[in-house]
């Protein structure tokens, strides 16, 4: 008996689709319902926080929330948060310097594992991990071409050495959520 293929869809084929997807590697994946209140709040927060300090960097460097990067041909990813220091019209066309992807019950594998490799292969300087549901966050650092473990906690500061440096400071972010 022949081995059925899953189809492999491009951006081309992602740009016909109703509703919220994520596209990698060809395979197309739904988004989460719309987020949930503490998500949406916890992503103010971050957000808030970044810009706050990247308003003051000489340098152009922005936060966005829910932008489109195209990676390639076959993978579209919608991060939560990113930083990059270009301005992002459409779509995010390089690597980000920063992810955040607000991790939930129904997000945890594609985050923790597809996306974790996917930007690690990409050349994503940090990828944070946030967990609502349990008041902490994970953050990684890529060095050389893989990630390591610089933070994994529920409280503090984490620093984020990028073009223009900022910290997250999660104790508020937690007290505010």
């Amino acid at each position: 008996m022949e081995r059925a293929e899953l189809p492999r869809y491009t951006v081309e084929d992602y740009k016909l689709w109703e509703g919220d997807w994520e596209l990698i590697e060809g395979i197309p994946y739904a988004m989460a319902p719309s987020p949930y209140g503490k998500h949406q709040r916890i992503s103010g927060l971050l957000f808030g926080q970044i810009e706050e300090q990247l308003e003051k960097c000489p340098k152009e460097c922005f936060v966005y929330q829910e932008v489109d990067w195209i990676v390639d041909e076959h993978t579209v990813v919608r991060p939560d948060l990113f930083v990059i220091c270009k301005r992002v019209d459409e779509y995010l066309k390089e690597p980000p310097e920063v992810v955040f992807e607000i991790v939930s019950k129904s997000t945890a594998f594609k985050d923790e594992k597809v996306k974790f490799s996917l930007y690690e292969r990409e050349g994503v300087k940090y990828y944070a991990l946030v967990y609502p549901e349990l008041g902490k966050a994970r953050v990684f650092r890529l060095e050389g071409s893989r990630y390591r473990k610089v933070f994994d906690g529920e409280e503090g500061e984490v620093e984020f050495e990028t073009e223009c440096p900022f910290k997250i400071n999660l104790t508020k972010v937690w007290r505010r959520a």
